[in-house]
């Protein structure tokens, strides 16, 4: 199992930045593929990107593609969204999540069994 903690969600204007964070601890962080999901209110949780276990190949979902770019640094224990361009539809609890085994759809929750507890980011218009 891997505990996970998210950060760097926060209250930005349309068109900004973020970069959010997610920190492992607990298994060697290399062993697990990566992924961020994000839910708005009342709807749910969907797909944003994912990362396998070297950093080698990366996942995105379309409404997030070229403007975004996940990351990992094995070393630090610590994966990395970042985000451009945003728009307020990117407004969401953000949310990382761990898989072990490393087979599973990368866009579907539950290929993921550890999940961090989220961070909020809000895009103003």
């Amino acid at each position: 199992q891997v505990q996970l903690v998210e950060s760097g969600g926060g209250l930005v204007q349309a068109g900004g930045s973020l970069m959010l964070s997610c920190a492992a601890s607990g298994r060697p962080f290399s062993s697990y593929a990566m992924g961020w999901f994000r839910q708005a209110p009342g709807k749910e949780r969907d797909f944003v990107a994912a990362i396998n276990r070297s950093g080698g190949r990366t996942y995105y979902a379309d409404s997030v593609k070229g403007r975004s770019t996940i990351s990992r640094d094995n070393a630090k224990n610590t994966a990395y969204l970042r985000m451009n361009s945003l728009k307020p539809e990117d407004t969401a609890v953000y949310y990382c999540a761990a898989d072990f085994y490393g087979v599973g759809d990368r866009s579907d929750p539950t290929t993921y069994r550890d999940w961090g507890q989220g961070t909020e980011v809000t895009v103003s218009s």
